[in-house]
């Protein structure tokens, strides 16, 4: 299946800014990662880099989605699918070389304090992430009010475990989390 151009450069920008970060991913490197020329990254992303990047942050937002997604639904048990998110961050963080961490952290934090389109591409992916564990516990009867306030707790525990999994190359911070998250959804009487 062949890819678009515009796709091409997407995915390459994901890549480089979940490695990178934003202020370390140059658009020339971009384009060469995308075997695009630089013309095509500007005709395309008529907004430069930010362009490039607030549409990176979406897509890999919409992988990490999927992954969430695929992890809630395989345990019918909140508690367990909990445990399945941490687990399956733990697989593919160590398959990636401790490299593939949070399509948005970097970028992130590398913008914080901005009004910036990339600060709000990383709100509306957090939000978004948030509201599929939340989807999933009122699924499983959690009031709306706990339902938000744990999947916000969830996702925000996630996202600090991965960060410490990367710098000590180690799956324990996700294993741990993934088991202290279900003890935390586990103690509401349902």
């Amino acid at each position: 299946m062949q890819t678009s151009t515009r796709d091409r450069i997407v995915v390459a920008a994901s890549r480089l800014l979940q490695r990178q970060g934003y202020v370390g991913t140059g658009i020339k490197q971009i384009a060469q990662e995308a075997q695009a020329t630089l013309g095509s990254v500007y005709h395309f992303f008529p907004g430069g880099k930010e362009a490039v990047a607030v549409a990176a942050i979406k897509h890999g937002a919409e992988e990490f989605a999927t992954l969430l997604r695929e992890t809630l639904e395989s345990e019918e048990d909140p508690a367990d699918a909990v445990t399945a998110c941490a687990r399956q961050l733990a697989v593919e963080l160590r398959a990636s070389g401790w490299t593939d961490g949070c399509p948005v952290t970097a970028a992130a934090l590398e913008t914080l304090g901005t009004d910036s389109e990339i600060q709000r591409a990383c709100a509306d992916a957090l939000r978004g992430w948030e509201q599929l564990v939340r989807d999933k516990l009122l699924r499983c009867g959690f009031p709306s009010q706990d339902a938000r306030e744990v999947a916000v707790t969830v996702i925000s525990a996630l996202e600090g475990a991965e960060v410490t999994a990367q710098v000590n190359r180690s799956e324990e911070p996700l294993w741990t989390t993934g088991r202290q998250l279900a003890r935390l959804v586990r103690s509401y009487d349902l």
